[in-house]
């Protein structure tokens, strides 16, 4: 088992890129588990303040969602506007540097509970999607999935879109104001009439177990566990944190406020992942190349572009 710092949160500064260097480089096949945080860099809010309560109103819920068509126009409404700041987002130093790691032989897989594809823009190939992609839509009649963007066009062509008229909120949300929603015009499937969802996990919607299998399958061949902006409070991450640290695995976590696995992990980073990942992979140029999957030998972190 790899020797960790004793328990206590490291705050950001000169000392945190040493403290996950060290905790990065005793790893050979490092598992990262990132959340809303690796994505508010991107300009995409996160759901949580630093104590781990809602910053919102709660989000949808699955059974509702199902139950309701006014919750389902209601919905749409607000993602037509919320998803042109998903659609327009674009990756940032968190996600970059992820993808340089995983380039290096560094990162072994991520495992994300953001629905937002950032990891994939940014480079990253071994990543499991936990809670699905936004920029997929479902239809829970026949199981068809079709491409959000398609959707989207034929929102805005049904419906007058109000500029300026709504907030953005966590995944593709957005506050689009009272009486918007009433009269709001919602495409079926035209496959076979059903109703469209976005392919992600909706709260009180149970993770598809094929991926949780394959989270943990990842995690069963990992040698550590980074957990990146994310306070866990939602169980599909927490459980992940909580089966390393049965394990005994090093477990260390780099997030903006508390979480729910702190007494878990003996290195604890307060600050932004943005800053601090980039820091970590710049830290990394220096650091040999691994034997990547197979045998054959990765690129170093310079060669990588860094």
């Amino acid at each position: 088992m790899v020797a960790m710092p004793g328990p206590g949160t490291s705050r950001a500064g000169p000392a945190v890129p040493d403290a996950l260097l060290s905790f990065v480089t005793r790893s050979r096949r490092l598992l990262v588990l990132t959340g809303a945080g690796c994505s508010t860099e991107s300009g995409i809010p996160d759901y949580r303040d630093a104590d781990g309560a809602w910053k919102h109103s709660a989000p949808v819920m699955y059974q509702d969602f199902l139950a309701s068509p006014a919750t389902r126009r209601r919905y749409w409404a607000r993602s037509l506007i919320g998803w042109r700041r998903i659609a327009a987002a674009r990756p940032n130093p968190a996600h970059v540097a992820l993808a340089r790691m995983e380039q290096a032989g560094i990162v072994h897989h991520v495992v994300t509970q953001n629905v937002d594809g950032l990891h994939d823009r940014a480079g990253s190939r071994k990543v499991i999607d936990l809670h699905g992609r936004l920029d997929t839509v479902v239809c829970l009649g026949c199981g068809e999935r079709s491409s959000r963007a398609v959707l989207q066009a034929a929102l805005e062509a049904r419906n007058r879109v109000r500029a300026g008229a709504a907030c953005a909120r966590p995944d593709g949300d957005a506050d689009a104001g009272a009486g918007s929603c009433e009269d709001f015009d919602v495409p079926c499937c035209e496959r076979c009439a059903g109703v469209l969802k976005p392919d992600v996990v909706f709260f009180g919607e149970p993770v598809p177990r094929e991926r949780t299998a394959s989270a943990f399958a990842r995690l069963s061949e990992a040698d550590a566990l980074l957990v990146a902006g994310s306070s866990l409070m939602v169980f599909s991450g927490y459980r992940l944190a909580r089966a390393a640290a049965e394990r005994g695995l090093p477990l260390a976590i780099v997030n903006l406020g508390r979480t729910r696995a702190d007494s878990l992990a003996p290195l604890r980073i307060e600050g932004r992942c943005g800053e601090l990942l980039d820091a970590l992979a710049r830290r990394l140029q220096n650091v040999p190349a691994r034997p990547a999957a197979g045998g054959a030998k990765s690129s170093s972190m310079a060669a990588a572009g860094t």
